[in-house]
């Protein structure tokens, strides 16, 4: 379950759009090197997996060394003294932090509760944009120093894609659609508390931002997320506004980011925080505890949505604190401030997907990315009469047809689930339209997509 914590959509915007020759270059390496591990990973599954080394670390940290070669060189574990590499250090540190908190807060050992070390690779690719959890170890680039920072800066960063590893190895949510946006909120809600509990804050203290350091000086925004104030994180001429909403009566219904996963995460993101700040002191202690006994919880599995989570919240808060009924109402009353208890979801179901519109739709191919940690959704369009990239496109899509031919004529094998922080893209021509998600990208998709990202225009809603 790879999840990365910039969505693919974000970098193609940028590699696409940016006046800046390093920044959009280093955007479009991420993506190319995410397209190769995807490919790498894809060979490995057909052969036995090799033996886990024996490690007597509480967290190992490699390094790279700037390669996409995982997991590296081991560059830190536990005992040894400060390397002066500033992203070994703080991979380092911040994973040592997060795993203080769980255990000592949740009683939790580790991200599978089983004390496994936290094994994480540092200085991964060139100006690599991103940073994700692939079902075994986090992963850290360092950004483009242009719009991005090391990825290994924020603590929350890490806590987040750690958080994905809690989430695996308990209620597992499937990764689409209202039990995915749990899965992404749990792993905000985890990377704040870990933060929080870094600095020594309380509630009252907190800015409850995910990701706040991660953009350079000259991006107008404060972080990727606010979970206070969904929405409200950043506002850029280059990365367009902060998507989240904030209640279900803006719940959007959409077939991009796997179902709005880091949109609609936005809801019971807000409604932890409001709970936090109702309940005061450190965001560890009532707050954290309910939401953690209730991902623990038999009352939640991978189907889970945001009601049955709700009410597994209220039955979290009733079991912990029999002596203090008003804690469950605080709870309760929490999530009807973001209209979870109280939607009507009927109505928003039956509403349609936004649909690219163009004056003759059938000279261009267009592709929307969704998906990703910052949950941005990005159009763009090629003009399939261009003399140069035009051909080149169509020769694509030929390809692409004759693949999904071959397809239709045969047995085909079931399809991955989708994953966590990752992108998703649709691939639209005249009247066809194809779906696919980043960890399924075969090399012609993944050449189309890279072509009308980087050479067609954006289309603004």
């Amino acid at each position: 379950m790879p999840c990365n914590f910039i969505p693919p959509y974000l970098l193609r915007r940028i590699a696409a759009i940016s006046d800046d020759p390093q920044a959009s270059a280093s955007c479009a390496r991420t993506l190319t090197a995410d397209a190769r591990l995807r490919e790498r990973r894809g060979k490995a599954g057909a052969a036995p997996a090799p033996e886990p080394p024996v490690i007597h670390s509480t967290r190992v940290i490699s390094d790279a060394h700037n390669t996409e070669r995982l997991p590296g060189t081991v560059a830190r574990v536990d005992g040894e003294p400060l390397t002066g590499d500033r992203a070994v250090d703080d991979g380092f540190d911040w994973s040592g932090q997060t795993l203080e908190l769980f255990f000592n807060a949740f009683g939790r050992r580790s991200f599978d509760d089983r004390g496994s070390p936290v094994l994480a690779t540092v200085h991964y690719g060139r100006d690599y944009d991103n940073a994700f959890w692939d079902g075994t170890q986090l992963v850290f680039g360092d950004g483009d120093g242009r719009i991005f920072e090391p990825f290994t800066k924020p603590i929350d960063v890490l806590a987040h894609e750690f958080a994905h590893g809690v989430t695996q190895y308990s209620a597992g949510f499937r990764y689409e659609d209202q039990p995915g946006a749990l899965s992404e909120s749990m792993s905000d809600v985890f990377g704040s508390i870990v933060k929080q509990y870094a600095r020594g804050e309380t509630v009252e203290q907190a800015d409850w931002l995910i990701g706040q350091g991660i953009f350079r000086p000259t991006v107008q925004g404060r972080a990727l997320r606010s979970m206070l104030e969904p929405g409200t994180a950043y506002d850029d001429p280059l990365l367009g506004s902060d998507p989240q909403v904030a209640s279900m009566r803006d719940y959007v219904v959409t077939d991009a980011d796997n179902g709005g996963v880091h949109i609609n995460s936005g809801i019971p993101n807000r409604a932890f925080a409001l709970l936090a700040t109702d309940l005061g002191g450190q965001s560890w202690q009532q707050p954290g505890q309910i939401w953690y006994a209730a991902l623990m919880s038999d009352e939640v599995d991978q189907n889970t949505e945001f009601r049955g989570f709700a009410n597994a919240t209220i039955a979290a808060a009733n079991r912990l604190y029999p002596d203090d009924p008003n804690v469950a109402d605080l709870v309760r009353r929490a999530w009807t401030s973001v209209d979870v208890l109280e939607a009507e979801l009927g109505a928003l179901m039956e509403r349609e997907p936004a649909q690219l519109t163009s004056e003759d739709q059938g000279q261009y191919v267009s592709v929307r990315r969704t998906g990703g940690v910052a949950g941005i959704t990005r159009t763009y369009q090629l003009d399939l009469s261009d003399e140069r990239e035009g051909s080149e496109a169509r020769r694509l899509l030929a390809e692409i047809e004759r693949q999904q031919g071959e397809r239709q004529a045969s047995p085909a094998p079931g399809a991955r689930p989708p994953a966590a922080d990752r992108f998703v893209y649709s691939i639209n021509y005249g009247d066809r339209s194809i779906q696919a998600g980043e960890v399924d990208l075969n090399p012609e998709l993944d050449s189309l997509i890279r072509l009308v990202m980087a050479r067609g225009q954006e289309v603004l809603r």
